[in-house]
Order: structure tokens, then C-alpha cells, then sequence
């Protein structure tokens, strides 16, 4: 290992719950280890483009606690490859990279750390061919990356939905009631499936697993007759029905995160109340599952990340991510972690686990 005297850190894309502490987690070994300087870059690559930056003294890192909230801002509309520029035009879509680099020089840092979801992962790789030397810490509340079996602030977001069903379901057991509850995700299932189980969800609706609107009503019927009061479904944003498409609303401009926004939930219970004539509630939790502070698995994988992440800065492994394999920290290529959105398997112990218990998938 070199010596690191300055450390860049910036966070991309999407909040997530404690974003604050994986900054720390890597801030702290930086500060501890090497006695390094640590830039927090503020918003994103949108901030390494136009010079955006404050110094994390120590006394502040080593001194602050680990909880909620995102202490240098993030952004997923900063590509600085494809970055949008206001004219008296409109909005001019530019390659603003040498930019980010030049700001990198000017501020003498020896290593840039990024941490985000596949959006940043794409930029670290393209920045990696410009010659800096950065590392990717995989964050994201989907757990949709490639690359690693986990993703900071995906439990945290997984607590928050499993307690937003606890909470709604004792609202409406006093009558017959369909409880429709929409979670994020994208294009992967992973916190509804994690949420509806830990909930107990009667139904749950994920991107893998196209459901039928026929199957989804026969149980929730049939769980009436049986005497159950109410039924609780638990459905992905990014899920849709056999044969249908996905509900997604317009981005905006120059937006990197390709994310769905919402609104099958509305028609799940739309078309659940249609078709069985119950009475149908939907909520949906949005952003309330970026907020709030991290688990514990979270802050233990913060501190984790972070001195992994140092470890391969001052070891100029260039272009690599830090990645959760088991139960070990390893370091995979970013290329890796970009390839594909990381989805839950049909053959999931997860899936196999809810079926056993009695959960529809809709199929």
C-alpha cells in the first residue's frame, strides 16, 4: 500500500437510509490509518463537475455519529459524460468529463471513491479509462447491482417497508379489507419479496414473476371465505401483469436513473376492487423508504465497505468495486457489476420460502 494524502468521496444516484454512514465508513480508516484529508464532494458527479466540494476536518469524522441523512447530498442527474447544461434553448446534453478530471488534479487527490448504484458503476469504469484512480462502494436500496450479494441501504429499506405493513394491517383488521402496499425496486423484486415475507403478505407481486389478475382475486376471495379478514399485497413498482407492461412515469431531464416512478399499486387496486367488489386500500410508501437511520447489518457493512474501499485506493485498484461475497469483503471489477440488473432467481430459497407458507405470486 501507498501512502493516501487525499481522498476524494461523493455519493451518486438515489438517497438512501444512512447515507451519512457509509460516508463516515470510509472517511474514518482514511482519516485513521493514513492521516489522510478527506474532500466530501457535494451533490454527486454533479458537484465534481462544476467544483462543488468542502474538506471533512477530522474532529468532524471521527467525532460524528452514525445515523440518517446524506452529509454531502447525492444527485442522479450529474453524468458527467452526458451532462445536462441550461441555454437559452432548453437544456443541451454535454460531455463534461474533462471537467470532473481537472477538478480532480486541482484538488491533488490521490484516489476518488464513488458510491452509488449501476449509474455511478457505469461512470467509475469510464472514468477508470481517463486515467483517475477510483473505487466504487455499491449503494443502493434496490439490491439490484450485480457484482454483490448485498447493497448498503437495502435492509434499512426492507425494515422500513416490513414495518409499514405491520402498521397497516392492524389499522384495517377490524374489517374485510384489501391492503395493497407499493414498494420500490426497479426492475428487481428484492424489497418486496424481502417485506412481504417478513410482513406476512397474503400476495406478493414482483418484476420476475408476471402475475395474472384472475389468481391474484381468486385468493384474495378465498382468504374472505375463509374467514380472514383482511389481505395484504405487497407489490414491487417494477412489477406487471402477464402479458401487460410495466407502469412507469416520464423521467426528468438528463436523469441517469431509469427507474420506474410508481402507480402500479393504484392499479392493482383499481382492478382488484373491480373484479371482487372489495373494499381495496392502496398505499404507497415512495421515499419514505430512502429515510430514516441504517439497520445495524447497514452500519456494520458502512464500516465494512469503507475499509475495503480504502484498502484498494491506496492499493491503486483502479476501476474495481468492494463487494459483499458471502460473508466476506472482496474486490470485483466494476465491469462486473455493471453487466446486468442483479434480479431475484425463480429458484430463490426467498420464493421458495414464501410459497411454502402459503404467499401467491400471481402465476
Amino acid at each position: 500500500m501507498r501512502p493516501l494524502k487525499r481522498i476524494g468521496v461523493l455519493t451518486g444516484g438515489g438517497d438512501c437510509p444512512g447515507l451519512s454512514a457509509l460516508v463516515l465508513g470510509i472517511a474514518r480508516p482514511a482519516v485513521s490509518h493514513f492521516g489522510a484529508t478527506v474532500i466530501g464532494i457535494l451533490g454527486g458527479f454533479e458537484g465534481l463537475v462544476e467544483g462543488k466540494m468542502r474538506e471533512l476536518p477530522a474532529k468532524e469524522v471521527m467525532g460524528s455519529a452514525i445515523s440518517g441523512g446524506a452529509m454531502l447530498g447525492t444527485s442522479d442527474k450529474g453524468d458527467p459524460f452526458h451532462f445536462p447544461i441550461q441555454t437559452q434553448q432548453g437544456i443541451d446534453i454535454l460531455d463534461c468529463s474533462e471537467d470532473a478530471v481537472r477538478n480532480c488534479r486541482d484538488w491533488n487527490l490521490d484516489a476518488l471513491i464513488a458510491i452509488g448504484g449501476d449509474g455511478t458503476m457505469h461512470i467509475v469504469d469510464k472514468f477508470t479509462d481517463l486515467g483517475l484512480n477510483l473505487i466504487g462502494v455499491p449503494k443502493t436500496i434496490d439490491n439490484d447491482l450485480a457484482g454483490t450479494d448485498a447493497s448498503f441501504g437495502h435492509d434499512s429499506a426492507v425494515r422500513i417497508a416490513t414495518d409499514a405493513i405491520d402498521r397497516i394491517q392492524t389499522t384495517e383488521s377490524v374489517h374485510y379489507t384489501v391492503l395493497v402496499v407499493e414498494v420500490m425496486g426497479r426492475y428487481a423484486g428484492w424489497i418486496a419479496l424481502g417485506a412481504g415475507l417478513a410482513g406476512g403478505a397474503d400476495a406478493i407481486l414482483i418484476p420476475e414473476i408476471p402475475f395474472k389478475w384472475e389468481k391474484v382475486c381468486e385468493h384474495v376471495v378465498r382468504r374472505g371465505k375463509q374467514g380472514s379478514r383482511s389481505s395484504v399485497i405487497c407489490v414491487s413498482e417494477g412489477a406487471r401483469p402477464a402479458g401487460g407492461e410495466i407502469v412507469e412515469k416520464e423521467n426528468e431531464v438528463g436523469s441517469s436513473d431509469p427507474s420506474p416512478r410508481g402507480g402500479i399499486g393504484d392499479l392493482v387496486g383499481r382492478r382488484i376492487a373491480e373484479m371482487t367488489g372489495l373494499d381495496t386500500r392502496v398505499t404507497v410508501l415512495g421515499q419514505l423508504q430512502r429515510g430514516g437511520d441504517p439497520t445495524a447489518f447497514d452500519r456494520i457493512l458502512a464500516n465494512r465497505f469503507g475499509a475495503k474501499a480504502v484498502e484498494l485506493a491506496s492499493q491503486e485498484q483502479s476501476g474495481h468495486m468492494v463487494s459483499l461475497r458471502g460473508t466476506e469483503v472482496v474486490a470485483v471489477p466494476v465491469r462486473e457489476a455493471t453487466q446486468k440488473i442483479r434480479t431475484v432467481p425463480l429458484d430463490s430459497q426467498l420464493v421458495f420460502a414464501a410459497r411454502a407458507v402459503g404467499t401467491c405470486f400471481g402465476e
